[in-house]
């Protein structure tokens, strides 16, 4: 293997990202290496590329991004027990630490000690990253290619929240068509929702909602649209059983409130920029409403889930890749991104090249003879 690697960094406090040459990273006696197949891009990297008020809060440069990643291992740590070389991985972003009441009470989701990959410790836009064992999620390459096994991550958030409420038979409306809300439309279909509403204000976003399967999508950008009054229509004249709200707009989290039944659910989902005002009498209390407020996804239960809608294909995600980029298209990838042009891009750091490297059972050490090298430009 190389000692370098190239790796998408914020080396500064500032706007922007640099494409690095770095030193290839080792292997802790707890962690594996992982040659990186495919690395897709979250609206979290866009915010580290802006430099905005929660990335001045909690990013700490210099910094390799990316957490939503596959790949294969190509070297171990001597107290690995689980993982092997040649295993084809991806891996749970949140790195937890175990030993507080939420990781051992079953809701390790909510650690207050986790570290993110590519927020709080090194990220995957690179060649190879180094991640624990214990974070480890095996795949199976005939079942997932690595552009939809990159996705597993951010599809788990969608699987979570869509999976806490029973929407077989139900109306549903997902309010925000950003990806999350997009794999959400795909989820409640496959789950055997009647219906699946949905509303956004990118036309992009829009077609993509009715490829996910959207009974009815609303621009609620147009003049004089009223989004409650269209998809109220459209549920025959009530209210929606579940709102799913994904966007955090403060709008958005308005119509929530107003388009859902009495006695239905809204699911808060998306994370606003500012606090948001609600009438909780009105709203909430006299409706009767179970309100869920979410964040992430079960570790590892959620996996699990995922794994059976993305291998059974129940869930196709091909529409919502919009392209695959080496390291020379990563800016122009985040300014489309940005603009809500694209939906979910992929990276391919190795060029889409597999490791030339046999699968070993309990290898504790680099195969010698892996030929895959980083292609420098």
């Amino acid at each position: 293997m190389a000692e370098t690697m190239l790796a998408v960094r914020k080396m500064s406090p500032q706007a922007g990202l640099e494409i690095c040459e770095i030193a290839r990273p080792v292997p802790g006696p707890e962690d594996v290496l992982v040659y990186v197949e495919a690395a897709s891009f979250c609206g979290t990297d866009i915010h580290i590329w802006k430099w905005d008020d929660w990335s001045q809060r909690r990013i700490k440069p210099p910094l390799t991004l990316g957490h939503e990643f596959c790949g294969t291992i190509v070297a171990v740590g001597e107290k690995v027990r689980h993982a092997d070389i040649g295993d084809y991985v991806s891996a749970e972003s949140h790195v937890t630490c175990g030993m507080c009441y939420q990781c051992r009470t079953g809701q390790a989701h909510m650690c207050p000690q986790t570290q993110i990959l590519g927020v709080d410790r090194e990220g995957a836009f690179a060649h190879y990253v180094v991640v624990p064992e214990k974070v480890i999620w095996q795949n199976d390459r005939d079942k997932l290619p690595p552009e939809i096994a990159t996705l597993q991550e951010p599809f788990g958030n969608a699987v979570f929240a869509t999976m806490k409420q029973d929407l077989s038979g139900q109306s549903v409306t997902v309010l925000g068509c950003g990806p999350i809300g997009l794999f959400t439309i795909g989820i409640a279909r496959s789950v055997g929702a009647k219906a699946v509403f949905a509303s956004d204000i990118h036309p992009f976003r829009i077609k993509l909602a009715h490829k996910m399967g959207a009974s009815q999508v609303v621009n609620a950008a147009e003049p004089g649209v009223d989004v409650v009054s269209r998809i109220v229509d459209a549920n025959g004249g009530y209210g929606v059983d579940v709102v799913l709200e994904m966007s955090g707009a403060p709008s958005a989290i308005t119509t929530a409130f107003r388009i859902v039944r009495n006695g239905g659910t809204v699911i808060l989902f998306g994370i606003p920029a500012k606090p948001v005002e609600i009438d909780v009498a009105e709203n909430m209390i006299f409706k009767n409403l179970t309100v869920l407020a979410l964040n992430g996804r079960r570790i590892f239960d959620t996996w699990y889930r995922t794994r059976w809608l993305l291998e059974s294909g129940t869930v196709d995600l091909r529409p919502l890749i919009s392209k695959t980029i080496g390291f020379d298209g990563v800016i122009d990838a985040m300014e489309q991104l940005a603009c809500g042009d694209a939906c979910k891009i992929v990276l391919l750091p190795n060029d889409g090249k597999r490791p030339d490297i046999a699968r070993q059972k309990r290898a504790r050490t680099p195969d010698p003879n892996i030929t895959a090298t980083p292609v420098h430009r």
